[in-house]
This record gives C-alpha cells, sequence and structure tokens, in this order.
C-alpha cells in the first residue's frame, strides 16, 4: 500500500491527499471502513464507509438490474396440415396467449409421408394463422420449409404500432411453389 491516499469522505466528499496512518485513523474515529476504491490511481483511491452497507447496496442494485431485464422466450406450436378447426381454433388461443406474456412463437408444421407433396395446403394454413393473427403480431421468419417441416417465426407486434409487412410477398411462399415448376419442367 502506498504511504499517501487520496481520500474522500462517508458523503463522497473530497477530503484530500493525505497519510495512510491518518486516513486509518479518521476510519477508527467515524467507525466506519477503509476501502480502497481506485488501486491503481497516483496515489490510490480510498473511501470511509461502512462496507458492509456499500455491499448490501451493490447487491440491491444487481439484484433490482436482473429484475428489470425481460427474458423472451420462444414457445413452439405444433400443427399439422390437416389441423381441424377445433384444434386450430384451440392452438391459435394458445399462440395469442403466449403472445400477450411478451414470447415469440415457433409455429411448425409437420408434413408425414406422402403430405410433403401437398405443401400448398400447409403454406395456406399458415397464411391464415398470420391473417387471424394479423392484429397482433409481428412477423419475424415467413413460411420456410426446412426438410419436413415449414416453420414460422412470430413476435408480439411492437407498441410502436408498426405491422408487418403486408405488401413483401413472404419467402415461404416461393418455396412452396418451386415443387410445383418442377414436376410441370
Amino acid at each position: 500500500m502506498a504511504p499517501e491516499v487520496r481520500l474522500s469522505g462517508p458523503d463522497n466528499e473530497p477530503l484530500g491527499i493525505v497519510p495512510l496512518q491518518e486516513a486509518l485513523r479518521m476510519a477508527g474515529e467515524l467507525d466506519v471502513d477503509l476501502v480502497e476504491i481506485a488501486a491503481n490511481a497516483s496515489p490510490p483511491v480510498c473511501r470511509l464507509m461502512d462496507y458492509g452497507k456499500f455491499k448490501y447496496q451493490e447487491q440491491k442494485k444487481a439484484a433490482e438490474a436482473k429484475a428489470k431485464q425481460t427474458v423472451i422466450e420462444i414457445k413452439e406450436v405444433k400443427f399439422r396440415p390437416g389441423t381441424d378447426d377445433g384444434d386450430y381454433n384451440i392452438k391459435l388461443r394458445n399462440i395469442r396467449r403466449f403472445l400477450a406474456e411478451g414470447d415469440k412463437c415457433k409455429i411448425t408444421l409437420r408434413f408425414r409421408g406422402r403430405e410433403i407433396t401437398h405443401q400448398q395446403l400447409g403454406l395456406n394454413l399458415l397464411n391464415r394463422l398470420r391473417d387471424d393473427l394479423a392484429d397482433s403480431i409481428q412477423v419475424e421468419q415467413f413460411p420456410k420449409l426446412e426438410g419436413r417441416q415449414m416453420i414460422m417465426m412470430v413476435a408480439p407486434a411492437r407498441a410502436g404500432g408498426k405491422k408487418p409487412a403486408g405488401g413483401a410477398k413472404p419467402q415461404g411462399e416461393g418455396v412452396a411453389a418451386a415443387p410445383e415448376a418442377a414436376d410441370k419442367a
């Protein structure tokens, strides 16, 4: 430790550069701790404070910062091309609930067996979902075929009122139309 320290008082008021022994004596008189704030400074910066209270306040600040952070989860809802209206409505209601809680939704449409040849049915279902939820969502990923699944990602609509771009052609429509064009060639 250096023979002199730059000292600040309990209320963070600067007390100037004082000898280390004098700083320790002042800490004892005020019944507080002498805490080194910046060891690399020349001379080192120290402060007179109640170290236990300081640590407690730091913990409270950290806990408060952690509480303010929002954790966004991605919920997955699975469909099939032949999903009936009753099941569709229940899953639609669940998606609305997830979005209201601030979570993103991954909507997966799984094709089994020869259903993969009727990708347009799946695309129609995802577009119907998008239209039914248009007031409360922002489409992050338009329907996209990945293997035997067609996936669409949606997030809650922003508070700014910015609606999803309805004029832009979704990427998924081009993907679903490609196999039909290949069959005709």
